[in-house]
């Protein structure tokens, strides 16, 4: 077992976890954080993506013990009682549709608005590149990305 540190949505955590431990399996069953899905468990999908450090990392290729020392922010935490400005925009352009790839699809645009606060159709669409969803075919997800961009999200 290996000792760790991590902050995860504004809480500290101390565990002890296995060295192979992945940290999204760390986050839905150490300390509970089920928004973040297991997607392909390959690194492919995006659908596990969170802000390690304030930069989207696949929670699926990354191990709990790489995170020791770091801020995690998965989609629970990224609102502070009420939808963060992505998560409107995500609603409002009706960009989901089963809903599985929303929370690494939020994450992933987060990350891409902080870097690149005024993207353009061609940058949102490489910016989300790693980020797969089955369902609504990117339309809406683009649409929502450019509204959140519009609000001025920078965080």
């Amino acid at each position: 077992m290996t000792h760790i540190t991590v902050t995860v949505d504004g809480v500290k955590y101390v565990d002890q976890v296995e060295p192979r431990l992945l940290l999204v399996h760390y986050l839905r069953e150490v300390i509970g954080k089920t928004g973040t899905p297991i997607g392909c468990d390959t690194s492919n999908c995006g659908a596990c993506t969170v802000l390690m450090d304030g930069q989207s990392v696949k929670s699926c290729s990354v191990l709990a013990v790489q995170a020791d020392g770091s801020d995690v922010t998965t989609i629970e935490g990224l609102a502070n009682g009420e939808l963060h400005p992505v998560q409107r925009a995500f609603h409002e352009e009706h960009a989901l549709q089963c809903g599985y790839c929303t929370p690494g699809m939020i994450m992933a645009t987060t990350d891409l608005l902080r870097d690149n606060p005024h993207p353009t159709e061609e940058e949102i669409r490489d910016g989300l590149e790693g980020n797969l969803c089955r369902c609504t075919g990117y339309e809406n997800i683009v649409r929502a990305v450019k509204r959140a961009a519009e609000a001025g999200v920078t965080q």
